[in-house]
């Protein structure tokens, strides 16, 4: 038999150095239900394609993107993003239990929904992050009425219509008061102060606030 140097032949280990080497590794941490709030166009969406993008397993859940698969969503947008929130609940409870974090870019204003999220990250045995990314009422408006590119050009212009239609700057305004006033009765959630064009400052922001949630942050 060849032996390897260094090697230590076990049958001359002492008791304690054998109790040592058995310690079993340290439990995987719980997979995390990640809450991306924050008003329309103000880069939730593309905060977390970039998290799923460096962080394999992750699920970037985009309930605009799910709305999209379901037949006449342009016509009853309001029904049909009820059904994509259902949806969008029994996927994030599926990849929890699998094991996988699940980041979710989605404004919600009404505290009943973002409880339903909650709900559902600690029933899949997972831990609730939420994160709100905000500016002020007159930037935010601004911000999604002229946001858009290339690529995205023609989602946008549908979400701009259906907001139209449901009173435009508005509803834009009302929307942004839903979500102050949420944030006054959520105190765990982390607010980050985004701003147009600093989406590296933004991002790292955000990872920051996930790996300590007692940051104050503003980029």
């Amino acid at each position: 038999m060849h032996s390897v140097a260094g090697a230590t032949d076990p049958h001359r280990l002492g008791r304690n150095e054998l109790e040592v080497r058995a310690v079993p590794p340290p439990p995987a941490a719980p997979p995390r239900l990640i809450h991306l709030n924050g008003p329309p166009g103000i880069g939730k969406s593309t905060i977390a394609r970039l998290y799923a993008d460096r962080h394999p397993g992750v699920l970037s859940l985009d309930i605009d993107q799910v709305r999209r698969l379901i037949g006449g969503w342009r016509e009853r947008f309001s029904e049909t993003g009820a059904l994509a929130r259902t949806l969008a609940v029994g996927m994030a409870d599926a990849h929890l239990r699998s094991g996988h974090d699940v980041v979710l870019p989605q404004y919600l204003g009404r505290l009943s929904e973002i409880e339903r999220f909650e709900t559902i990250a600690h029933d899949s045995g997972a831990v609730f992050r939420e994160i709100v990314l905000h500016d002020n009422k007159e930037q935010s408006i601004r911000r999604f009425t002229q946001r858009g590119g290339a690529m995205e050009s023609g989602w946008h212009r549908e979400v701009q219509e259906q907001v139209d239609r449901a009173g435009g700057v508005s509803a834009l305004s009302a929307m942004h008061d839903h979500l102050t006033e949420a944030l006054r009765r959520r105190p765990a959630a982390i607010v980050i102060a985004s701003h147009e064009g600093r989406l590296a400052e933004t991002y790292e922001a955000v990872t920051a606030a996930l790996a300590d949630p007692h940051l104050e942050l503003s980029v």
